[in-house]
C-alpha cells in the first residue's frame, strides 16, 4: 500500500516497480524526460518471439502495454492496490524490432471505479508506432473512512 502511495506522490516510478518480478523480467523502466511518464522496454534476446525476422514476441508487446496503462493510472489515482484489468485490446501495427520499445499511456476518461486508458508504443520514431491498445481499469478508491488510517 504504501508503494502506491509514494507512487502517486511522484516517488520514482523504477523503485517501486523494481520489486515486481514481471516488471523486471521483462526490463521495464521508466522515465519522465518532460514530466511525462514513458515506459522502457530494454531489448534483451529472450523477448524475440520470431526469430526469423526477427521480431518481439507479440505477448511481450503487450504486456509491456498493460503495464504501462497500469502504471499510469496508478501514478494519477489515490488507490491502494494496482488497478485491475477489465478488458485491453491490442493493436500490433508494424513488427517490433530487436531494438529498445518506448510507450505512453493516456487516460482518457477517470472515473470512480473505471478509467479508460489508450497506450502507444513505438521504436525509434513515435510517429511510427509499432502497437496501440485500448484498455479498461477498474479501481478500488480510497475510501473517506481509509484516508483517515
Amino acid at each position: 500500500m504504501r508503494d502506491l502511495e509514494a507512487l502517486a506522490e511522484g516517488t520514482d516510478v523504477n523503485a517501486v516497480l523494481d520489486k515486481l518480478p514481471y516488471v523486471k523480467f521483462l526490463g521495464i523502466s521508466f522515465e519522465q524526460p518532460s514530466g511525462d511518464l514513458i515506459g522502457k522496454l530494454t531489448f534483451k534476446q529472450e523477448l524475440i518471439g520470431n526469430p526469423a525476422l526477427p521480431a518481439l514476441h507479440g505477448g511481450v508487446i503487450g504486456g509491456f502495454l498493460e503495464t504501462v496503462a497500469i502504471v499510469q493510472v496508478a501514478r494519477d489515482s489515490k488507490i491502494r492496490v494496482l488497478p485491475k484489468t477489465i478488458d485491453i485490446t491490442i493493436d500490433y501495427l508494424r513488427s517490433g524490432r530487436p531494438m529498445d520499445t518506448y510507450a505512453r499511456a493516456t487516460i482518457t476518461k477517470h472515473g470512480r471505479r473505471v478509467a479508460n486508458v489508450q497506450v502507444i508504443a513505438w521504436q525509434d520514431d513515435p510517429e511510427k508506432p509499432i502497437a496501440a491498445a485500448h484498455g479498461h481499469f477498474l479501481l478500488e478508491p480510497v475510501s473517506d473512512d481509509d484516508s483517515a488510517a
